[in-house]
């Protein structure tokens, strides 16, 4: 009697996707194929149904748990699959007593929801980083972004229980822990005293001296704080790596978008990071061809790889997500969505090489996610010329680099 898990989209869902493990096993779930989906693209949910069929095809007898995003937002869709038995909500998915239920689709009002319950579990099977969930849900609306109605409003767990997860993690053996959410720089919102992202590392780290390396998951360039800023700057078990949420170099498009930041405050944030943290290495999310953005606005996000000097990219050609007021804006056609999602990769690619061939005849300290292969504290691929400790944290010489990452001999 198997448990498979399969899981799409962010950090957050890896993470809920251990908790779901654990309360599936405790309730004698076996023979069962748990799909935890994503919606932030119409790609994202296509790879999920396209996951479905594949499970039902190679087990007919396997009972099909359908969870995630979109099926919270859309639960009578992904019911309908042939082979799905169940529907979880997001929230459902997270309690004990939704995998006792019997029950075909069990998914509330997660708008409704003012607080969010903290989880821990002992590890990550065969993951070597840890991702830790601090904050789930956002109160802002982005026009192209569903995922506040698939998540709810933000909540955020308080300290003590993040600190008591990652010591967990770290008697378990894990060198590196991820800070997950949806929206992570609205840390702190909601609990007593207001306390901010950045007091919430500081004041982690402190609590768990014994962790080496904490990490952050993608947050706002306009939303951080001073704590987190003086941390950047100091406290050197912080990795030397921020993902920005960016999206657009534009500011019309940005403003069409209802982001929280102009271009000029991504410029400013990766000035502050390099200055503060001189190697430090910066990613990006980035939307191609948003409804009525011209060449001359592509040209400014184009700009804007090199402007603020941004190491990694994550790219999207823009997806209409029914029920945004994006979607209702007349669409790009999606040939030119493409070939600007390509040209932006193309930029990224070109900057991210630049950066690896720069890295050759250092030392770096890199964690092992295989025997083979890992990523250092600037979140470059490393890929090792003899084998290694999957999970140890190794002190390599880079020795070579291409597009794809640098190379390196253990000392």
């Amino acid at each position: 009697m198997s448990l498979d898990i399969l899981t799409f989209g962010c950090r957050l869902n890896a993470f809920e996707s251990e908790v779901m493990r654990g309360h599936a096993e405790a309730a004698g779930l076996g023979d069962a194929v748990i799909v935890n989906t994503c919606a932030v693209t119409a790609e994202a949910e296509r790879q999920a149904r396209q996951a479905i069929r594949r499970a039902h095809r190679a087990d007919p007898a396997a009972k099909i748990i359908v969870t995630g995003c979109a099926a919270q937002i859309d639960p009578a869709a992904w019911s309908s699959i042939e082979g799905v038995a169940r529907v979880l909500g997001n929230a459902e998915k997270l309690t004990p007593e939704a995998w006792r239920s019997e029950a075909p689709v069990l998914v509330a009002d997660i708008m409704q929801l003012r607080q969010t319950a903290a989880h821990l579990i002992e590890g990550f099977g065969t993951r070597a980083r840890a991702f830790i969930e601090v904050q789930q849900g956002c109160d802002h609306r982005c026009t192209f972004c569903i995922i506040p109605y698939g998540r709810g409003p933000s909540r955020s767990i308080p300290l003590g229980a993040v600190v008591e997860q990652v010591r967990t993690l770290v008697a378990n053996g894990y060198n590196e822990v991820v800070l997950t959410g949806v929206d992570l720089t609205s840390y702190g919102a909601d609990l007593p005293g207001a306390p901010k992202l950045g007091q919430l590392c500081r004041r982690l780290l402190a609590a768990v001296p014994d962790l080496p390396r904490l990490r952050l998951s993608s947050i706002d360039p306009a939303e951080i704080d001073d704590d987190l800023w003086r941390l950047l700057e100091s406290e050197p078990r912080l990795m030397p790596h921020l993902h920005l949420s960016v999206q657009a170099g534009s500011d019309l498009i940005l403003k069409r978008m209802k982001r929280r930041h102009l271009r000029h405050h991504v410029i400013e944030a990766a000035a502050r990071a390099r200055a503060l943290r001189p190697d430090i290495a910066l990613g990006a999310d980035l939307i191609a061809g948003f409804p009525t953005e011209t060449e001359a606005h592509f040209a400014e996000t184009l700009a804007l790889v090199d402007d603020a000097g941004l190491d990694y990219l994550h790219v999207f050609p823009f997806s209409a997500r029914k029920g945004t007021p994006a979607a209702r804006i007349p669409a790009l056609p999606m040939a030119e969505r493409r070939a600007r999602a390509a040209r932006l990769r193309e930029a990224g690619a070109r900057r991210a090489e630049a950066r690896f061939r720069a890295m050759t005849g250092t030392t770096v300290t890199a964690l092992a996610e295989t025997e083979t292969a890992g990523h250092t504290e600037t979140f470059a691929p490393i890929r090792f010329s003899a084998p290694v400790t999957p999970g140890a944290l190794v002190t390599a010489r880079i020795t070579g680099a291409d597009a794809t990452g640098v190379t390196a001999g253990a000392e």
